[in-house]
């Protein structure tokens, strides 16, 4: 049986640059281990290889109109401080940039056209799909194109609270319902997601596939950072704070089971790790003796921390529902440590670890919360073993092995 071709075009295969970039490569990854053969075109901007796959970087095109009059934009805005995209972009959809990227990627797509896959499969992060709209303008590749979803799209069509609707959207949902129209498939990681998109695209149903987020571990570091005590009862967050998601009631629960025990106050900690420079004023307030924030910490050493503390916290939105699968719940699946999780009652998570997981609660619920900690701590106290969280069920769900079958599915 001859092996079977993916062409892979990505955005960006960075770890370090996004939790979207980690989670494409450890699609990569997973898809290589299940023996299929890769080419991965990805528009990082640097020379990046991974293990035993063919990787090319994208050279930006630097000879074409959108890319001269990207860069007279910025100079504009630099130079005068004026912001041409709020007139631009309700007109055209996206930036003179993002036209050059998707020209630099149909170049790509052209020079290896040679290698004659029997999928292609295109991944982006963050509220880029500049890889998808090349694709629009391929074709020949039309009848083998995943399209991978990771995110609803546009903003404008973003569950509450995320309430903003950016500029040129119209053109974006067009864009869209072209996508949905062309693609063969189109893969989403998480079931809540494919009915929110289904819901607002029709020509997606009948192409869906899911396919999860995946567990897959990299080189995990040997080291610990100077801040974490491992003798403590230690409660974790790793992630982007964003403005939609505050920690408040998070530290709030935390020292309100600090005043309910107060002997664990010797003896318990709560690490805030990633981006909060949104919420950066209030949780200077906060005492740093139980709470500790760090705005950057290496993805490696995130991930040895996630196997080392205590409890592993999920935290989402306020809101009715939450479509998204957390990029970081494989890495708190492996690491087989209780999930603190904080959100709506119908989320991605919550479908997954079930609605009887015991360690659920909606993130403005500080009661219930304070009451989950001490329980948690309680169990700690007793024995350590007791926090151990095996789920082997879900480690197969988001496994290599799952993937294989799932795209064998569709190939044969």
């Amino acid at each position: 049986m001859l092996q079977k071709k993916i062409l892979i075009v990505v955005e960006s295969i960075d770890v370090d640059d996004s939790s979207g970039s980690k989670a494409n490569v450890a699609l990569i990854h997973n898809l290589q281990q299940s023996g299929f053969k890769l080419l991965v075109l990805h528009y990082t901007r640097k020379e990046i290889q991974l293990a035993s796959i063919k990787c090319i970087a994208i050279k930006e095109e630097k000879f074409s109109a959108n890319y001269f009059l990207s860069r007279i934009q910025r100079k504009i805005q630099h130079w005068f401080g004026v912001n041409l995209a709020k007139y631009l972009e309700p007109k055209f959809g996206f930036s003179f940039t993002f036209f050059n990227d998707v020209q630099s990627i149909k170049n790509a797509l052209e020079e290896y056209k040679v290698f004659n896959p029997d999928l292609v499969l295109t991944l982006s992060k963050g509220a880029s799909f500049r890889p998808h709209y090349a694709m629009l303008n391929y074709p020949n590749f039309h009848d083998k194109w995943m399209a991978y979803i990771h995110d609803p799209y546009p903003f404008h069509y973003y569950p509450e609270p995320y309430n903003w609707s950016e500029p040129g959207y119209t053109k974006k949902i067009e864009f869209f319902n072209e996508l949905a129209e062309k693609c063969k498939w189109a893969a989403f990681p998480s079931e809540l997601l494919k009915e929110w998109m289904t819901g607002k695209f029709s020509k997606f149903q009948g192409k869906e596939i899911i396919l999860p987020h995946q567990l897959f571990e990299n080189q995990i570091s040997k080291e610990l950072p100077d801040f974490f005590e491992t003798e403590k009862f230690t409660v974790m967050h790793a992630g982007n704070l964003m403005k939609q998601r505050p920690p408040f009631h998070l530290i709030r629960a935390f020292q309100k089971f600090l005043e309910n025990i107060p002997e664990a106050k010797k003896n318990a900690h709560l690490l805030l790790i990633g981006n909060s420079s949104y919420h950066k004023k209030e949780l200077g307030k906060v005492k740093k003796s139980t709470v500790i924030v760090r705005n950057y910490l290496e993805y490696e050493k995130t991930q040895r921390l996630q196997k080392k503390v205590s409890v592993n916290v999920i935290l989402e939105s306020k809101a009715a529902v939450s479509p998204f699968l957390p990029g970081k719940f494989p890495h708190c699946i492996a690491a087989e440590k209780p999930i603190l999780l904080l959100g709506p009652k119908k989320s991605e998570s919550r479908r997954l670890l079930g609605e009887e997981y015991p360690y659920w609660s909606e993130i403005d619920n500080e009661k219930k919360i304070t009451q989950l900690l001490e329980d948690l701590y309680k169990s700690w106290l007793e024995n350590e073993k007791n926090l151990q969280m095996k789920r082997e069920d879900l480690k197969n769900y988001l496994s290599a092995d799952y993937l294989k079958a799932e795209i064998e599915k569709i190939l044969n």
